[in-house]
């Protein structure tokens, strides 16, 4: 593994006024930050799975990106905002600052919060339900890491959970 390194987040959130749902993630991983926003490491589901969630076709630029996620009442942004970590890997990560994500919820009228894997729900619940007084539900990691969870399998339960009847 390689060492550790001090890792600023350098992007913003995505959201308006319209946002609904706000999904959290941990960090960006290394390919993210090199490709300036969320979830660019090409192996990463996240943009296949919620597009066949909301039955639209997957974004490519970032601008499509952002213009997907406002069209579709989603807010998207990290639960760290600096920390030490080792590449990609959220095993690693240490001496965490996290984000402040008052600020969405008090622009927004975001309904339900969702952490994508477990290291985003263990991180929000340590450093951010407090300050929030918001509970998050647990979605399967969109991670290419994440390989007990097939395309079709991860779509299904994310549509479960971001869209229940």
């Amino acid at each position: 593994m390689p060492e550790r390194t001090h890792q600023v987040h350098l992007y913003e959130p995505v959201y308006d006024e319209h946002s609904r749902i706000l999904i959290l993630g941990t960090f960006p991983s290394v390919k993210s930050r090199e490709n300036g926003f969320f979830y660019g490491h090409p192996q990463n589901r996240f943009w296949k799975v919620l597009a066949m969630v909301v039955g639209d076709t997957a974004p490519q630029t970032i601008e499509q990106k952002k213009a997907f996620l406002l069209r579709h009442q989603i807010a998207l942004w990290d639960v760290i905002a600096s920390c030490d970590i080792a590449g990609s890997s959220d095993a690693s990560i240490a001496n965490v600052v996290p984000t402040d994500i008052r600020r969405i919820l008090a622009e927004c009228s975001i309904e339900r919060l969702y952490a994508n894997g477990t290291t985003a729900k263990r991180l929000y619940d340590t450093y951010q339900k407090k300050q929030c007084g918001r509970e998050i539900i647990l979605l399967p990691s969109t991670s290419p890491a994440n390989a007990a969870w097939t395309l079709p399998r991860l779509a299904e339960r994310w549509a479960e959970l971001l869209f229940p009847e």
